[in-house]
């Protein structure tokens, strides 16, 4: 007897719907599988097999059984496949009735017991069922939260593969399934922005940066802060829209990293990996490839601790994601492409012993700190909109009152007006911050009074910046003015924004 079920293909960020075909007749007993299958899809015959006799499920004869997953030239992964094969099997078996599988969809890893466990990219999976009109999704338990976060999609989750086959057979729904569906659950921080003292300037910046997502790089000796600044940036980052929940929590459902009593992630990401990290992990790689660090701080933040320590194979590869806000990668079986828009934060010292330019400390030759320097290349400066130098925290400062700084809950209250501006100004486009406005688009998006466009006129004569560098001075202006309540960008903010793209400590010996 012939019968399918309907499955699905993480590819990249892709879905690809497949059809899992069963075949089974009379003739030497036999388990063949095909259809593009990895190591991983070939197992599962064994799995199934030893399921199936542990809940008694063997046939009373013996028989061959073809099992298709089509298409054909789709390369299969994974394990998730386990469970539509077993409910293909069965219904081919004539174990399960006839139409009990039309418009049903399964994905789920099976045990040897015939336990069902989770898997990785449930929730695209969920996504692209109400997408294609499937009229219902079976899971494994574990995975139900993630898939019911997709509204307007009938999900049911089983802990066995029996209790599945009892829902088919006879409509018995698992009690597991009486649950709410999962809501945001913002993250809580025990760090505030309180806690650091002086910096005004590194500060200043880092509200900038958060609100219009700009880059931004600080620049300082040791114990100056910059590392305690960067820590306290997910405290002021702002509020997640519900398109931007759903799309972070999509990515963390293919790197298998959703909670699964939290699957809807509502704080924007932080990473923060070591500077050890390979290239393959920071961007994705494998032979079908998964997101890394960098897809992993998609509309987050990505912090990169001593930045000239990463290996230069590394920091290049930042370049074309900083601009695209994709990365693709390109394999014999296709091209995977990952999102890629994070707000790329950095620290680095001066030079090799970290107190450039204070000579009563810094023993660095002139040689050491050009080379130092120069694991930076060009190219990537360009690409960071903020630079920042950190200088050692006068005593004074450092027994300053908490008092007189401001908190992290003033600082992103002062954001969060200025975010709305921005959301009122891109409503209807595909544009999130001000650091995403298309360079054709800036003089619709940034006017400027007429002494500003004179400064800006004569700045850009006399510094030979770069055509990326004027575009994003002018893109900072517009966050600047943001928060000053400013229709227009006037001079001030674009004297501001052309200062943090000339620190001395990057500038020295530029």
């Amino acid at each position: 007897m012939y019968a399918t079920c309907l499955s699905a293909q993480i590819l990249g960020m892709e879905i690809i719907p497949v059809c899992v075909e069963a075949d089974a007749n009379e003739g030497l007993p036999q388990f063949i599988m095909v259809g593009s299958l990895g190591t991983a899809v070939r197992e599962s015959q064994d799995r199934i097999r030893a399921a199936f006799r542990n809940l008694h499920l063997t046939t009373p004869r013996p028989l061959r059984i073809t099992v298709n997953i089509a298409p054909a030239d789709v390369q299969k992964s994974g394990t998730g496949f386990d469970f539509p094969i077993a409910l293909a099997v069965l219904l081919a078996t004539s174990r399960l009735p006839r139409g009990c599988l039309d418009g049903v969809m399964a994905v789920g890893e099976l045990s040897l017991s015939g336990m069902l466990n989770r898997i990785r990219g449930v929730l695209p999976i969920a996504m692209k069922a109400k997408e294609t009109g499937v009229r219902l999704l079976l899971v494994p338990r574990d995975n139900l939260a993630e898939a019911r976060s997709v509204e307007g999609l009938r999900v049911m989750g089983f802990s066995t593969l029996r209790e599945a086959i009892d829902f088919l057979a006879d409509d018995v729904i698992p009690s597991s399934n009486d649950m709410e569906t999962p809501r945001q659950v913002l993250n809580s921080y025990g760090v505030d922005f309180r806690d650091i003292r002086g910096q005004s300037s590194a500060k200043r910046a880092a509200l900038i940066a958060v609100t219009g997502f700009h880059n931004l790089l600080l620049v300082g000796p040791p114990g100056s802060g910059k590392s305690m600044l960067a820590s306290r940036i997910p405290t002021i980052l702002p509020s997640l829209t519900g398109e931007e929940s759903l799309e972070i929590s999509r990515i963390y459902s293919i790197a298998g990293l959703l909670d699964p009593d939290h699957p809807v992630i509502g704080t924007r990401p932080f990473r923060h990996p070591h500077h050890t990290i390979s290239p393959q992990a920071l961007v994705g790689g494998g032979k079908i490839p998964v997101p890394g660090e960098i897809s992993l701080a998609h509309r987050g933040v990505l912090f990169l601790d001593e930045l000239p320590e990463f290996s230069r194979t590394c920091l290049e590869t930042l370049r074309q994601p900083l601009e695209d806000r994709q990365i693709i990668i390109s394999r014999v079986t296709g091209s995977f492409h990952f999102p890629a828009s994070f707000l790329l934060l950095a620290a680095m010292n001066p030079c090799p012993c970290g107190f450039f330019p204070d000579r009563a400390r810094c023993q660095c030759t002139e040689f050491e700190i050009r080379k130092y320097q120069s694991r930076l290349s060009k190219p990537l400066l360009d690409r960071i909109d903020l630079r920042v130098e950190c200088p050692p925290v006068s005593f004074e400062d450092l027994q300053s009152p908490a008092a007189d700084e401001l908190s992290s809950k003033d600082i992103r209250a002062w954001s969060e007006e200025a975010r709305k501006i921005e959301l009122a100004r891109f409503e209807g486009t595909k544009i999130h911050f001000n650091s995403e406005i298309p360079a054709p688009d800036i003089g619709r998006y940034c006017p400027m009074t007429a002494e500003a466009s004179l400064f800006l006129e004569r700045t850009f004569d006399s510094s030979n910046m770069s055509a990326r560098a004027c575009h994003k001075i002018i893109r900072v202006a517009r966050t600047i003015a943001d928060l000053d309540g400013s229709e227009v960008i006037e001079k001030k903010h674009l004297t501001e924004a052309f200062l943090y793209r000339t620190p001395e400590a990057i500038s020295q010996f530029s």
